[in-house]
């Protein structure tokens, strides 16, 4: 290198030069590899070796080439002036040294700072809108932000001779950035519930009391988590082995609208929530209505061939309810036990709900008294009992109602039948009707415990019926539960139509009984049975001693009330059975006289204010002239497509030969005047099943 001489002005202007700033890559170079060697230095003892050495190069009398006096004096000329060009002394290049570890230590505050703050700030916007909606506080996606922008800085960062140290720096800064953010959110949600719980007030049954919306940290509602309750079809039983079927009756209605609901959404259901019974029991039929009082049921049975398996028959039972006269209903005492927790904040179900409690106003008498309890997070009364007509109050609670916060399902059951206790009328009718999805998840959950509570309510005459709403997450085992313990109905409201058919065209039947624990038994005769089967009440059966057991529980009718149930038999000589004849057993002969008998059918009853049952009893003739009734045989027709209906959507291994386009075609041919346009609606729920399955 040749050596250029420089006079002392030059000099003197050069060292009084503020040395260049180092330009934005220098930067980051210089901070990552500083950074690089402070971890480095905690880790290893080799590392912090390597941080002592980039110290030692960035010191401020540093010379870089220093080898003794004789290369010094190889620098200096003859005036004792350093003659190497000034990138190379050192002066200047502490200098740059100094003006980097500055910036360095500036960007490493600043950037600090800049962290802290966006963590506070976002702790604050998680509290506030936790706050707000009352959903459960989740600081991980926020988390993983920050550190996915560390990760886009620490990139641009990079050089390649810190790879290693670059990488544990990342890995470190990631769990320290993740730490800080939940614990600022946590403090910040600690300070929020305890502020909440401090301004709580005790909830009183007299009087409405706020709900209180607790703001805690619980699993937010999980999708397709639709609970069934998992049952095997019934089978084909051999009347000489078996010849007595005992059931309960059920006039839910829950299945029917659940599976009309997926299907209008292009979707088969599962099997599970194909209930063939409340399938067939959600239409009216036209069955004539009993004439005495004192003898609240007619009993219709009826002998037809199976139309989907040649040689085989259908035993059709219909037994129609007596319909109270409007003078005769008695007054009610209703309590509206209403779900609000976060689960319900859809629009099929909180504003559905309002809508169907409104409508079921318009059918009570004046002096009807209503109440209102919610739940989420906790239970509250929000309206104490109030009278029917005083309407535009009972609106104005409903329609104030918003939804957020656990579901605390169990608590609102106790608090709803402490205020119906607190109400009750000796001569009226005092019911809960819980409008929910089912979803309970804080509190006393299971269904046994749940089961025993309302059974111990049931027998003091409070009542619960269950109104299901949405999907998703809707719990149909647990409101079955609570609705066939509880002498209550089960529907499901899938439209604001459905709503009006349970609440108003059916209130009667679904708020007033005429008979409770009601109970069907048949024996078939072997002489002409071979074999038979039940369609449906899977989950209603009972013990053949059940029956005349008064102590066991069973269905409850309402006033005008329907119940069908349909059995497939094998007459003895036929050919279409399933189970082979015993090697041991007497073969059975074909009964060949005109009065022969298939069966015989026994109902059992109590009177609503009655402990002790009665007993109704009617034989099951091989030919049944169906002529007798005018219109029954429609009504039989239609309600056999619908049990076919059922069959197929579950898979049977019994619908033999039967298919969806002659269930329409059996429907259609027997819809006769369907005034409110239900059989109509069922034939195309049939295209939409016959068009899912073959998707």
């Amino acid at each position: 290198m040749n050596r250029q001489d420089i006079n002392d002005d030059d000099l003197q202007q050069l060292l009084q030069e503020q040395p260049p700033k180092p330009d934005a890559d220098t930067k980051a170079r210089h901070m990552a590899a500083a950074m690089a060697a402070f971890a480095a230095q905690q880790s290893a003892e080799k590392k912090s070796t390597v941080l002592q050495g980039f110290l030692e190069r960035l010191r401020l009398t540093r010379d870089t080439n220093h080898h003794g006096d004789k290369s010094m004096n190889n620098t200096m000329n003859n005036n004792g002036f350093d003659n190497r060009p000034f990138w190379q002394k050192p002066a200047l290049i502490s200098g740059i040294a100094a003006s980097s570890l500055a910036v360095l230590a500036g960007l490493t505050f600043m950037q600090n700072l800049m962290i802290n703050s966006d963590q506070q700030e976002l702790a604050t916007r998680i509290a506030e809108q936790s706050l707000r909606k009352s959903v459960p506080l989740n600081v991980q996606e926020p988390a993983n932000a920050i550190i996915s922008e560390d990760k886009k800085i620490l990139a641009d960062m990079t050089i390649a001779e810190d790879a290693v140290e670059y990488q544990e720096m990342e890995a470190a800064v990631a769990v320290e950035r993740k730490e800080q953010t939940k614990l600022a959110a946590q403090k910040m949600d600690m300070s929020v519930v305890q502020k909440m719980k401090s301004e709580a007030q005790p909830m009183a049954l007299s009087a409405p009391a706020p709900m209180v919306e607790e703001t805690i940290v619980t699993q937010p509602p999980q999708e397709f988590r639709n609970r069934f309750e998992d049952f095997k079809e019934n089978t084909v039983i051999a009347a000489s082995e078996n010849p007595v079927s005992t059931f309960s009756i059920d006039v839910d209605t829950a299945s029917y609208s659940f599976v009309r609901r997926m299907l209008n959404n292009g979707q088969l259901p599962e099997k599970d929530a194909v209930r063939s019974e409340e399938m067939i029991n959600y239409f009216d039929y036209a069955y004539p209505l009993p004439k005495d009082r004192k003898t609240p049921f007619a009993t219709y049975t009826s002998v037809m061939d199976s139309p989907w398996k040649a040689g085989n028959k259908l035993i059709h039972i219909g037994i129609q309810g007596y319909q109270l006269a409007t003078s005769d209903i008695p007054q009610s005492n209703l309590v509206f036990l209403l779900d609000v927790s976060g689960s319900m904040d859809e629009p099929s179900k909180l504003p559905l709900v309002k809508q169907s409690m409104s409508l079921l106003l318009d059918t009570l008498k004046p002096d009807d008294t209503i109440s209102i309890v919610v739940y989420a997070g906790a239970a509250g009364t929000v309206l104490e009992p109030t009278k029917a007509k005083e309407k535009n109050k009972i609106l104005a609670a409903l329609n104030n109602l918003q939804a957020g916060g656990s579901t605390a399902g169990a608590e609102g059951i106790a608090l709803a039948y402490q205020l119906a206790e607190a109400n009750f009328n000796a001569k009226g009718v005092n019911r809960i009707i819980l409008a929910t999805d089912g979803d309970f998840n804080v509190g006393q959950t299971g269904d046994e415990q749940l089961q025993d509570f309302v059974e111990r309510k049931r027998e003091k005459g409070i009542y619960l019926s269950v109104l299901g709403f949405g999907q998703g997450n809707y719990q149909d085992e647990m409101m079955q539960t609570l609705a066939q313990n509880g002498n209550g109905t089960a529907a499901y409201i899938d439209t604001l139509s459905e709503a009006q058919k349970v609440l108003v065209t059916e209130a009667t039947s679904n708020l007033f009984p005429i008979a409770k624990d009601v109970k069907i038994q048949v024996e078939f005769n072997p002489n002409t049975v071979k074999e038979y089967r039940l369609i449906g009440y899977e989950t209603r059966a009972l013990n053949r001693e059940d029956f005349s057991n008064d102590k066991v529980d069973a269905g409850e009718i309402g006033a005008g009330q329907r119940v069908t149930a349909i059995y497939e038999i094998t007459p003895v000589g036929a050919e279409s059975g399933l189970l082979e004849n015993s090697r041991y057993q007497k073969e059975n002969k074909p009964d060949i006289g005109k009065n022969g008998e298939y069966a015989f059918l026994r109902l059992r009853y109590k009177l609503p204010s009655e402990t002790q049952s009665k007993l109704i009893e009617t034989p099951i003739e091989k030919n049944v002239l169906l002529e007798a009734h005018a219109g029954y045989q429609q009504e039989v027709n239609f309600s056999i497509a619908v049990a076919g209906f059922a069959q197929l959507l579950r898979g049977s291994n019994y619908a033999g030969n039967f298919t969806y386009d002659k269930v329409i075609e059996l429907a259609q041919a027997n819809k006769g005047k369907d005034e409110f346009g239900y059989r109509t609606e069922f034939v195309q729920l049939v295209r939409k099943a016959k068009i899912a399955k073959e998707l």
